[in-house]
């Protein structure tokens, strides 16, 4: 990300009116730029006082899974992805490399809970893609998707009966046998 980029999606998410957290990582920008937080324009941080937070080590699991979250801008890279599907959040996708673009597909094509920011970052396009995420009928249905994900993971994992908890016990059965027949 260039420091313009991240200005950009500073000034989109303070033109669109939602109270936000930003978890920025100092390793955010493109070698060569300053460290993200020094970046960001002395105006911008005036007129974000009292409705944004910025963070560079806070728990991304722990920020999605709170109930004020409203949309989560990500690279959509597996891990983000993931997250963000086990926590019910719709996502503002903005892939850079690797299967970013494909988990973006996903997300916004397949699964319906996503909304793409595109290659040209402007700060417009950003609130616009915020404004309709959290206000609008197709983030409403994005929203709907992301707790249908959500609740698809919640069975399959952790309720009686769930592949993924069933193929678990059926792990730790074999494991447990096997060392029972060795230590025999």
């Amino acid at each position: 990300m260039s420091s313009q980029e991240l200005v950009e999606f500073a000034w989109g998410l303070a033109n669109c009116g939602y109270d936000f957290l930003w978890i920025v990582r100092n390793d955010l920008l493109a070698k060569g730029d300053a460290a993200a937080t020094a970046t960001l324009p002395p105006e911008f941080l005036e007129a974000t006082k009292g409705s944004a937070s910025s963070r560079a080590g806070a728990s991304r699991r722990a920020v999605l899974r709170h109930e004020a979250v409203g949309v989560f801008l990500t690279h959509c890279g597996w891990n983000s992805t993931m997250e963000g599907l086990s926590a019910g959040v719709p996502m503002l996708c903005w892939p850079f490399f690797a299967e970013q673009q494909t988990n973006t597909r996903y997300a916004c094509v397949e699964w319906g809970v996503g909304m793409e920011v595109g290659d040209d970052v402007r700060r417009e396009v950003v609130e616009a893609r915020i404004r309709e995420v959290m206000g609008g009928e197709e983030g409403r249905e994005m929203k709907r998707k992301a707790m249908q994900w959500k609740d698809f993971g919640v069975r399959a994992t952790m309720q009686p009966g769930g592949r993924s908890l069933a193929n678990l016990e059926s792990l730790l059965k074999d494991v447990l046998t096997a060392s029972s027949k060795k230590a025999a």
